[in-house]
């Protein structure tokens, strides 16, 4: 008898076909009200869950008393309860890896935007605001040879190291839970308290997850720490950042510039003071989204399932406590 499988984003065909070849599937279209609903009315007789995006509480497993895997199609794990999960025996299973080139890339691209004023000038081009050569007022700033700072050592910050020291000559200086001698080898880079990294990075940039620890590790005292030529980078999570301070430092020039692709609040709100300023690059979340990464991505997530579902340990097991027991 083939378990019942629920999934909340819509998968390729391929994928799909597969999903249906060893499970019986419900598929929600939308994660609207309608939707939620429909998601509702699956749970009791559910046992896996695929998808993203989606706030999985207490409340809403509770309605799944035969659920035994969740694959998230993502990094970040701060939508699940882990320690309900862990206490259900349910196994979460995430998709780390295959977008880890991607995200790093567009920590890259941030870079290069803000530092160079990309978005801003290409505005003013299609305004057709271009009448002259452009002059200081609207330089941008060299990013070879500058100092990049991250904030969280894992994969996605050494894919970014990477991009930095080799491509652009940049000496690397990092800050995590503890040093790590294989990315000191590598790189060049040197461990920095928190404190040291804000004071001397020409980029800092965000790549850690979203814990209790982390959320709003950056605020009003962090940005008082950077230079006035400081560019802030976020492809994290928002909530890793004092929003409201990240405004202030940008709108007084506290800080240079930010590029951003994560916001507390997701999608970002069409009047959001971060949009009224010209030294902002703001894109919608866009680190992993590239029709190759996704379609890995969902591989992965599918992979991770179905393994849990057959009694195999997922590869990618975010609680494997449940597993020992």
């Amino acid at each position: 008898m083939k378990k019942s499988v629920v999934l909340y984003k819509k998968l390729s065909a391929p994928l799909m076909a597969r999903l249906h070849e060893q499970a019986e599937v419900t598929l929600i279209d939308a994660l609207d009200e309608t939707g939620l609903a429909k998601l509702r009315d699956a749970l009791p007789s559910a046992h896996g869950l695929l998808g993203a995006s989606l706030r999985l509480d207490a409340q809403l497993l509770a309605l799944a008393p035969k659920l035994e895997a969740v694959a998230s199609v993502s990094v970040g794990v701060d939508n699940y309860d882990i320690d309900y999960l862990t206490q259900r025996g349910i196994l979460l299973s995430n998709t780390p890896d295959v977008l880890t080139e991607t995200t790093a890339d567009t920590g890259f691209a941030l870079i290069l935007a803000t530092a160079r004023r990309v978005v801003e000038l290409a505005d003013m081009v299609r305004a057709g605001q271009w009448n002259k050569n452009i002059g200081p007022a609207h330089f941008g700033s060299d990013v070879h040879g500058k100092t990049l700072g991250i904030i969280g050592m894992g994969r996605i910050g050494e894919a970014l190291a990477q991009r930095g020291h080799f491509g652009f000559g940049m000496p690397v200086i990092y800050h995590s839970h503890s040093p790590k001698p294989a990315v000191e080898a590598r790189f060049g880079a040197q461990y920095r308290s928190l404190q040291d990294l804000l004071k001397e990075a020409d980029f800092v940039c965000l790549t850690l997850p979203l814990t209790a620890e982390t959320e709003k590790l950056i605020g009003t005292e962090e940005f008082a720490l950077m230079g006035p030529e400081t560019i802030f980078i976020n492809i994290s999570r928002g909530k890793v950042v004092d929003e409201a301070a990240l405004v202030e430092a940008l709108a007084q020039r506290t800080i240079r510039a930010a590029g951003l692709d994560v916001f507390e609040k997701e999608p970002l709100s069409h009047d959001s003071p971060l949009l009224r300023l010209n030294n902002v690059v703001a894109t919608p979340h866009i680190g992993s989204a590239t029709h190759e990464t996704r379609e890995a991505m969902a591989k992965c997530a599918v992979d991770n399932l179905l393994q849990a579902l057959s009694g195999e340990r997922p590869q990618n097991l975010v609680n494997p406590a449940v597993w020992k027991q």
